[in-house]
């Protein structure tokens, strides 16, 4: 059983679980190999825009499907250890669905579709999030009686599929302040009752707000930050206290936006009793850098300045950016760069790299995983996962 192993790991090593998003080809590989190295589990945890199934056209992590992603992972990941997890799954969570401005109705059927792709090609874990809404801001009853029809869908898909499968469920996007402890004995209320009444397992993880939130290069959230924010209990007094509700229902605290933080911060995780947190754009910035480093340090800044201007048109950093932001044109390619990794261009660019480097004994790929893999060891180290040499 998932939820037992999860369970049984965290009370023997008293650690924080690590989610990796799958930024590139690298980056997976990376977690990996790490996972199988050092024994340890890791979460490997696919947006839809990352990783989607055929139906939808796959996603720009590698180009690959549900399906190929799966198989891919399944045939690497040697003990078992990578826990395959979606992450944001729900209506309108899917480019194909904004990009339609599908209504509610055709966008519940699309989320349901992606969820069957994840089921069958033998997902462990999906994030049910109904939070988003591109008509208009639902209520909390609103979002909860969409997570409560996917749930069931996901559920009775398992059970036909013959798989097992956890929930984590979210249902509302990061704001880098925390939630109250009131609105979260409500959401697990509801959602407990819910399972109650329809005999269905219940939830693995919740996700809470801890103060967290990631904009362009950093952690913009109250939960490393040196100065109070205003009106809102610090982060060390508050998450005990939501901890303490998430273990009266049985369910584990997850945090999101966990990139960036500083090494102390990062050791408070698990001394707080934070059981799993999500990294994602962090590892694709690293990735990005230590391709901008192998280029210049070598003189191929002919490549590099057309990475940077490929990243940089893919416009994808606009999501990112800090109102008033001081951030140069260069800050924003590195901030795109993973979602271009997958481009034939960018592919072409460091199949040439790598021809003009064989004298010097550089293969771009393995230095760069080797940068992605120091990066993880930084969260793996201070969540506690394995000790430090």
């Amino acid at each position: 059983m998932i939820k037992q192993r999860i369970e049984t790991y965290l009370k023997k090593n008293r650690c924080t679980l690590l989610g990796v998003g799958p930024m590139s080809l690298n980056c997976v590989d990376a977690s990996i190999e790490l996972s199988n190295d050092h024994d340890i589990p890791l979460i490997l945890i696919a947006s839809r825009r990352q990783i989607d199934s055929e139906e939808f056209g796959g996603g720009y992590v590698n180009n690959w499907t549900t399906e190929e992603f799966a198989k891919y992972i399944f045939a690497k990941d040697k003990k078992g250890n990578i826990l395959l997890s979606r992450d944001h799954g729900g209506p309108w969570q899917g480019i194909k669905e904004i990009n339609e401005g599908m209504n509610l109705s055709n966008a519940m059927k699309s989320a349901k579709a992606s969820f069957n792709a994840d089921i069958s090609s033998g997902f462990h874990m999906l994030h049910i999030d109904t939070s988003v809404d591109i008509h208009g801001k639902p209520d909390i009853d609103e979002v909860m009686e969409r997570l409560f029809e996917l749930y069931d869908h996901c559920c009775s898909q398992a059970q036909k599929n013959g798989k097992e499968i956890i929930f984590e469920i979210g249902t509302e996007e990061q704001t880098g302040s925390t939630n109250s402890q009131e609105e979260l004995e409500y959401t697990l209320n509801k959602i407990h009752k819910f399972c109650n009444e329809n005999y269905l397992p219940k939830p693995t993880f919740v996700v809470i707000q801890s103060g967290t939130r990631v904009m362009e290069m950093r952690n913009v959230g109250s939960f490393d930050s040196p100065v109070r924010v205003a009106d809102e209990v610090q982060s060390e007094i508050q998450l005990p206290k939501m901890i303490e509700i998430c273990s009266s229902f049985e369910i584990f605290m997850k945090e999101h936006n966990t990139d960036y933080l500083s090494n102390e911060a990062l050791q408070w995780h698990p001394k707080l009793g934070i059981h799993a947190s999500n990294v994602a754009p962090e590892f694709g910035v690293t990735e990005t850098k230590a391709l901008l480093r192998i280029l210049e340090t070598y003189g191929l800044e002919d490549l590099s300045q057309k990475f940077l201007q490929l990243s940089y048109d893919s416009k994808k950093w606009e999501k990112w950016m800090l109102p008033n932001t001081k951030a140069t044109d260069r800050d924003r390619a590195i901030i795109a760069g993973h979602y271009v990794f997958s481009h034939q261009d960018c592919i072409e660019l460091k199949e040439d790299a790598n021809r003009r480097l064989v004298g010097h004994g550089i293969n771009v790929d393995l230095e760069i995983k080797e940068a992605v893999k120091k990066n993880i060891l930084r969260y793996i180290y201070n969540f506690r996962l394995i000790k430090t040499v």
